[in-house]
């Protein structure tokens, strides 16, 4: 795959998935796995386990990227970033469905950044377009070839959905014709696919 480093979307910012050097920055960085595991793992009542775990974390330089690694991770269990996994669930919900077009640049350029089921969907409707095989996905997801080929055939379903709707959008404006005359009929958004052609059409 060509390296394409895009203008507007640097990805020195994002860490991969086997990037732990920040853990060395953590304050409790050093603590034994026992302390640790009792410290940032209490049972869903015990709060004063949860406070000591709280007050350590609120001095902590690196509690951002801890979070951010929980969430990035699907990572539900114990306090990261000083929030319970009761606290994050809000966040876990909605990371579902972040789409950053950084990080899919990220994952186009090889990096192994755990994507949302929205940007995923994304790479495989720009590889749909590309007419990329599933292995080819498959190796850029770092997932198995029966997921990618899953992922490749939805998409191809959602392009053929999206152009057949776009064109009767496009007849129904040529004819005159009010939209809200027309039953059931709905134009996908044209920015997932568009925008990732329009920008990384060198890509492999």
């Amino acid at each position: 795959m060509r390296n394409i480093t895009p203008g507007d979307h640097p990805l020195s910012g994002l860490r991969g998935l086997a990037d732990h050097s920040w853990h060395q920055r953590g304050r409790c960085h050093g603590l034994d796995p026992a302390t640790a595991d009792r410290l940032f793992f209490p049972g869903p009542r015990n709060r004063a386990a949860i406070a000591r775990a709280k007050q350590m974390c609120s001095t902590c330089p690196v509690r951002q990227l801890c979070l951010t690694t929980a969430l990035d991770t699907d990572t539900k269990e114990g306090i990261w970033g000083g929030l319970t996994e009761a606290e994050r669930r809000p966040f876990h919900e909605k990371a579902e469905h972040r789409l950053d077009y950084a990080r899919i640049h990220a994952v186009l350029n090889g990096r192994d950044i755990r994507l949302s089921a929205a940007e995923r969907n994304t790479v495989a409707r720009h590889a749909a377009s590309r007419n990329w095989s599933p292995r080819h996905l498959a190796r850029l997801l770092r997932v198995n070839i029966e997921w990618a080929s899953d992922l490749l055939r939805e998409a191809r379903q959602d392009i053929t959905y999206r152009d057949l709707c776009w064109a009767v959008h496009q007849q129904a404006e040529e004819d005159g014709i009010d939209l809200t005359d027309l039953p059931n009929v709905e134009v996908p958004p044209q920015r997932h696919t568009h925008e990732l052609v329009e920008e990384l059409r060198e890509a492999a």
